[in-house]
């Protein structure tokens, strides 16, 4: 069971990025698959989901009308399209596999994690 996420780095304010993350076959088709971030000295919190079809998806109030989140079932990656990016999305992202079909929204509803790719937003 293996969650790598990638693709975070340094953008300037207004920029985008789009983070993926490559999973297992296992602990992907049938599992919602989520995004969640940690900024230093903060909580861990929920950024997006989508659920096993791919045809819901959910978002924080913080980056809703700015992200995407979207799943790849020939390449089994969920990809986090993120637009509009602000000093305050500086954080590390990580990739999670929910222990449910749907998206859930809180960190004890995932089983598995990946390890973080840091995003950096100057201003």
């Amino acid at each position: 069971v293996q969650l790598q996420a990638s693709g975070g780095g340094l953008v300037q304010a207004g920029g985008s990025l789009r983070l993926s993350c490559a999973a297992s076959g296992r602990i992907f088709s049938n599992n919602g698959m989520g995004w969640f971030r940690q900024a230093p000295g903060k909580e861990r919190e929920f950024v997006a989901a989508i659920n096993w079809r791919g045809d819901y998806t959910a978002y924080a109030n913080s980056v809703k009308g700015r992200s995407t989140v979207s799943r790849d079932y020939a390449k089994n990656t969920v990809a986090l399209q993120m637009n509009s990016l602000k000093p305050a999305d500086t954080a590390v992202y990580y990739c999670a596999a929910a222990r449910s079909s749907g998206t859930a929204s809180t960190t004890r509803d995932y089983a598995y994690w990946g390890q973080g790719t840091l995003v950096t937003v100057s201003s």
